[in-house]
């Protein structure tokens, strides 16, 4: 009688491994560089036309964000309100904050200006997208 010696079964090898590693890393990286956390800042979220903020929540020289409608609105001089996109212009991440007359992506570190957009520093080249916005007395709202 014989008996046949078992053979290891033959797994993935090595390189295949380590490939399946990094294709799942830089997956999860490029969803980070686009998430947003869904919440919400928005003085009322809906569709275009109803108030966004009143003036008074948006410090001159600063701004405030609203990620579930994807815009910064900013006050660079007393009583001039801007809207940009809150999406940066580099990789697509949701802009973090407004401090000090800029717009800061917090992935990588791009800096904005509140006045019109334009990067004060990179990596990002190009400009935050200008949104519509409208003031009317103390309400302000996507045009």
């Amino acid at each position: 009688m014989t008996s046949a010696t078992p053979r290891p079964t033959a797994g993935p090898d090595r390189r295949t491994v380590i490939a399946a590693a990094g294709a799942a890393g830089l997956t999860v990286a490029l969803a980070a560089c686009g998430s947003d956390d869904g919440g919400s800042d928005a003085a009322g979220s809906g569709s275009a036309g109803e108030a966004l903020a009143r003036t008074a929540d948006i410090p001159e020289g600063g701004g405030k964000i609203f990620k579930d409608r994807g815009v910064v609105v900013t006050q660079p001089s007393a009583g001039t309100y801007k809207a940009f996109s809150a999406k940066c212009t580099h990789q697509g991440c949701a802009v973090g904050s407004v401090a000090d007359g800029v717009i800061v992506c917090p992935c990588h570190n791009s800096h904005f200006s509140v006045a019109d957009g334009s990067v004060k520093q990179g990596p990002a080249t190009a400009p935050l997208p200008e949104q519509k916005i409208s003031v009317s007395g103390d309400e302000i709202k996507l045009a």
